[in-house]
């Protein structure tokens, strides 16, 4: 039986990591992930090596070889998030969002808002991978909606976060999603199909609460969404042809092809679109030409540059309409390097936890947990909830998880998509829920409305969590796996 202070010593760098991460949030907010975050983690690496050298006898040379095998082990995950990068700026240019932004606006009725509401922001998301860019733009345009309609803020900002989290979580854009698969070691669209069977009958519940909700609250006048729609049509050739580009997509995920040549090929077929039907567009990005000049064709190198700039970079497109516009925005590769760099960070303090035995430790006091399929589960989906309302942010949650419990899956003969997708079910959808988590800030923020307004009408996000854990008891599609 391990002394009482091995446990005090085991849990103090996860302590720290938890009391300074609550310290930096404090002061920065949501720019907490912008450097902050990462040093802190940095910081608890340093405090847990001490004590692996000082008490656990470990040399430095150990913690360092398992450093360096779990950075190692998200090559292709570091890879595969740049490409998104990549992905999200040649579909916005290329027009293919503009195109499923603009017809999805067309529906909205004042009886079937809120389920409209939460429609669109999931179909925002999934194309986007970012809930936080979902709600900072359609989210903001649906709130005013929502106001005008008669529908109280709760309502709105549920049905808002309700979709854009679903989208967050399904999508291959997204970095959470990629983060999950990635450190169970499930393949991405492996991960992506297992999370249908609790996310769909959630999300099913949820939009009939939404549907239902609709025509019994009573609504005002129509709103004009003109001013929306018209920026976009405006500043875009939103032909029917941009279906192409997701449709191609959708079929190289059918035939499971590697995540990595399906994000690629998807990129570059959007270039060529944008070059096709954008190419105004691609001038006023490129910055060689003056903005908004649709009548001459702009030249090659022009063109060029454009593609260049909207894959790699930040860019900003001028549609007349300010909502639009910060819709429109998009970071590219770069802007994926504030998580690269927290993964890179919460890999080294994982890798020293590991090394040192601390994390077998912390995972001992779990351990009487889990021994049926449904407490295995339950204890994920519970450590997530935790670790969202202690680490308060997603991606700390998501890598303390399958830290945690990544080799009682392994031992206990489940297959590693059944973590992957509790540790999503949990991690991922209720961040937003917790009201000093960067999630929870960043988006009542966002839409001025306190998280304890919207909490009780983000079904899909409390709904999550139960169906994760009623699945696993009815052990629907859950098999073991040979002992290795």
């Amino acid at each position: 039986m391990r002394n009482v202070l091995t446990y005090v010593l085991s849990i103090t760098p996860v302590a720290f990591l938890i009391v300074f991460l609550a310290v930096v949030i404090r002061v920065y907010g949501i720019d907490a992930l912008s450097g902050p975050s990462q040093l802190v983690l940095i910081f608890s690496t340093g405090v847990a090596a001490l004590i692996a050298m000082l008490h656990f006898g470990k040399k430095w040379q150990e913690l360092e070889a398992e450093i360096n095998r779990a950075v190692g082990s998200i090559g292709s995950p570091i890879v595969i998030l740049l490409l998104i990068g990549l992905l999200s700026g040649t579909w916005m240019v290329s027009g293919v969002v503009p195109m499923l932004i603009y017809y999805g606006m067309q529906i909205i009725n004042p009886h079937v808002f809120l389920i409209t509401s939460c429609l669109i922001s999931a179909l925002v998301s999934v194309m986007t991978g970012s809930s936080w860019t979902t709600v900072a733009t359609i989210g903001v345009a649906l709130m005013g909606i929502g106001k005008a309609e008669g529908f109280s803020d709760g309502w709105t900002a549920g049905a808002i976060l309700s979709g854009a989290y679903f989208g967050d979580k399904m999508s291959p854009l997204s970095d959470t999603t990629v983060l999950a698969s990635s450190l169970c070691g499930t393949p991405l669209f492996t991960h992506i199909r297992y999370m249908t069977i609790t996310t769909v009958p959630a999300f099913t519940i949820t939009m009939v609460i939404f549907l239902v909700a609709g025509f019994l609250v009573p609504s005002s006048a129509l709103i004009d969404t003109s001013a929306f729609t018209t920026a976009l049509s405006s500043k875009f050739n939103l032909s029917l042809w941009l279906l192409l580009v997701p449709v191609a997509t959708g079929v190289m995920i059918y035939k499971k092809m590697p995540a990595i040549i399906v994000l690629f090929a998807s990129s570059l077929t959007a270039i060529a679109f944008a070059a096709i039907f954008q190419p105004h567009v691609l001038a006023e990005v490129s910055g060689m030409t003056a903005k908004g000049v649709a009548n001459v064709h702009p030249s090659a190198i022009v063109l060029f540059k454009g593609a260049m700039e909207c894959s790699f970079g930040s860019t900003s497109i001028d549609s007349g309409f300010a909502p639009v516009n910060d819709l429109l925005a998009t970071r590219g590769m770069a802007g994926m390097l504030n998580t690269v760099w927290i993964i890179l960070c919460a890999i080294c303090f994982g890798g020293v936890l590991k090394a040192s035995g601390m994390l077998a430790n912390i995972v001992s006091l779990v351990i009487p947990f889990t021994k049926t399929r449904v407490g295995l589960v339950a204890s994920t989906v519970v450590s997530g909830i935790f670790f969202n309302a202690t680490a308060a942010d997603q991606f700390l949650s998501i890598m303390l998880n399958s830290s945690m419990f990544g080799e009682i899956y392994k031992k206990e003969g489940y297959e590693p998509r059944l973590l992957s997708r509790s540790i999503e079910d949990s991690s991922t959808v209720t961040s937003v829920l917790i009201p000093w988590s960067t999630c929870g800030m960043t988006q009542s923020t966002v839409l001025n409305v306190p998280t304890l307004t919207y909490l009780p009408y983000c079904f899909f996000n409390i709904l999550a969590p139960i169906t994760s854990i009623l699945v696993a008891a009815i052990g629907y599609k859950i098999y073991r796996v040979s002992k290795e």
